[in-house]
């Protein structure tokens, strides 16, 4: 696929007039996706596609075009001179554009990480074997992902992995549910039987009859899926240069030192991890590590090419829209295993719904709990909890209300595939909260 590419953006180069320049953002797959419901499959499926996006420059001016491409170089090669042709006459209708910014420091960068040495097939056969006799529901996705970002200046970046994604949920009766998930590299049926068993552990739970508490403030532990919901709102124009200089920034007060975290919240963007290309589609290169939080206090942002120009900054490798694509909050000292004796008595949270903002400048997110939410007792879970609606700020919840944080952390990919399958995710622990406000 690399060799393929690379004749591919020669080919647009071949195709360039005096005074133009390109830019290539090649993103191809080759997926295995598998649906499950009953505990039965219900719809195979295998996605080879390769999609390329070419921006033709001249001068500040610039237009850009997407394609399917075959992966027949024949084929693909006339169909490139003509999306060129067809940019060229855009171009001298088009305003120039003050904010563009072109990676002129040639920098060839390849990631080869190591693929996942277990078929699709034996990790099917690993899941109907765990899921005889329960009603489960669900959707693996496996396969190999391929980025690559090629210029007329001769740079070239390659991005290559191969990983899983198994989202599943175990279903006990109406919509009483154990929703779960196991994400990775390299599949490891060992690890996948605990999680699986976890699960089904707590699906017994759910024969007992829930229970329904007044709102309030309760001691909570939030499981990394909730977590990890929370980190996510932080994408929303959180961590987006842009956002904080527009004063549209959640956590706009922590750049003007209004307000901070616990100090044992440490949140950087890792291109180390291989969750996403360590560079973009304008061809800036990421940092290995790019810290976003540490010790509690907002020491950096996304910054991407048109903001850098914007601002007179340097660009850290962001997209436009400016989102942390390898997010890793660092863990804390807390077992796993202890988690609900220092609980106490609280709410075990292991999945949240429906994040919005309810209040953007102070970082208040409101959203509701789902899918095996217990009430626990004496360090004891008691009962399955009826769903609630949360609504609390973040500088409280990860601030002095955080007790502390898990030693094991999860991997959660991003597991949407609309138009293609998608890089990124994050790697986040457990957070046990001192308080967490509950307003329905």
């Amino acid at each position: 696929m690399q060799d393929f590419f690379h004749k591919i953006a020669a080919t647009v180069e071949s195709l360039l007039q005096a005074g133009e320049q390109s830019t290539c953002w090649f993103s191809a797959e080759s997926t295995d996706f598998v649906r499950f419901n009953r505990s039965a499959i219900r719809q195979p499926g295998h996605v080879i596609q390769r999609l390329l996006t070419i921006t033709l420059i001249q001068g500040a001016r610039h237009a850009n075009t997407s394609l399917t491409l075959s992966g027949q170089l024949d084929e693909d090669q006339a169909m490139l001179a003509d999306a060129i042709a067809q940019l060229r006459l855009q171009l001298p209708d088009l305003p120039e554009d003050p904010y563009l910014l072109i990676a002129t420091d040639v920098q060839d960068t390849t990631q080869l990480l190591p693929s996942n040495t277990v078929s699709t097939d034996s990790i099917v056969d690993q899941i109907l074997a765990a899921a005889q006799g329960y009603d489960m529901v669900g959707i693996l996705i496996s396969g190999s992902l391929y980025r690559g970002f090629a210029n007329s200046l001769g740079q070239r970046n390659w991005y290559e992995v191969a990983n899983f994604n198994f989202d599943w949920s175990l279903f006990h009766a109406a919509d009483k549910a154990v929703k779960s998930g196991y994400a990775g590299f390299e599949w490891d049926g060992r690890a996948f039987s605990g999680k699986f068993a976890d699960a089904v552990q707590r699906l017994s739970l759910l024969a007992i009859p829930p229970v329904t508490i007044p709102p309030g403030n309760y001691r909570a532990y939030l499981a990394p899926a909730a977590l990890n919901e929370l980190i996510g709102m932080l994408n929303w124009g959180g961590v987006a240069e842009k956002s904080l200089r527009t004063h549209q920034s959640p956590l706009r007060r922590m750049r003007t030192g209004d307000a901070v975290l616990h100090p044992s919240i440490k949140l950087s963007e890792d291109s180390r991890t291989g969750l996403a290309p360590g560079f973009q589609a304008k061809g800036f290169i990421k940092p290995p590590i790019e810290p976003l939080i540490q010790d509690g206090k907002l020491v950096g942002s996304m910054i991407s090419p048109r903001t850098a120009k914007e601002y007179g900054l340097v660009s850290n490798g962001a997209d436009d829209d400016e989102t942390a694509n390898a997010m890793v909050m660092q863990p804390g000292s807390l077992s796993m295993d202890q988690v609900l004796a220092e609980l106490g008595t609280g709410i075990f949270i292991s999945n949240l719904w429906y994040l919005n903002f309810s209040d953007r400048a102070n970082c208040r997110i409101t959203g509701m709990t789902r899918f095996a939410t217990f009430w626990v007792e004496d360090g004891k879970i008691k009962a399955p909890l009826n769903v609630m609606r949360f609504d609390d700020s973040l500088f409280r919840i990860l601030g002095d209300k955080l007790l502390a944080l898990t030693q094991e952390t999860e991997v959660i990919m991003d597991d949407r595939s609309y138009g293609e399958r998608h890089t990124g995710g994050t790697i986040v622990p457990g957070a046990l909260l001192g308080e967490m406000s509950f307003v329905l």
